[in-house]
């Protein structure tokens, strides 16, 4: 049995009228936001400058946490990835910081970010935050 075709497409060829997904992904929508973030004359680091800017903060980061500042290291790693989701909130072209919509992107750059710098206060010795019905919580789970 064939599959049923309609009008044929933008090339000529018919198009299947199915709903049925195929076998074969060709090609992937753009996620909103994902142009390049300078014009296209600009050198290729120019045209990625936020994902370049979120990199170079998580790079520095992880060379602070390995110069054996680990809270202030993870705390500018967890700040990276929320100023990543701010530049994917307000910038209409975030370049390759765009990896699906913009409201996933967001979501996922924030809470990331947040648990990171929330985890990087709590650390122990020494903790900058203390959340006591943590403790509770443990007291009645672990010991």
């Amino acid at each position: 049995m064939r599959d049923a075709i309609s009008a044929p497409d933008a090339e000529g060829k018919p198009r299947r009228t199915t709903r049925r997904f195929p076998l074969f992904t060709r090609d992937t929508a753009r996620p909103e936001g994902g142009g390049r973030a300078a014009p296209g004359d600009a050198p290729a680091p120019a045209r990625q400058w936020p994902i370049l800017t979120v990199l170079s903060a998580v790079a520095l980061g992880l060379l602070l946490t390995a110069l054996d500042l680990f809270r202030v290291g993870t705390i500018l790693i967890g700040a990276a990835l929320v100023a990543g989701a701010v530049m994917r909130w307000m910038l209409p072209s975030v370049g390759m910081l765009a990896v699906r919509s913009r409201f996933t992107d967001m979501v996922t750059y924030s809470v990331l970010g947040g648990a990171i710098v929330v985890l990087a206060l709590m650390a122990q010795p020494g903790p900058w935050l203390e959340i006591p019905f943590l403790d509770d919580t443990l007291h009645f789970t672990v010991r």
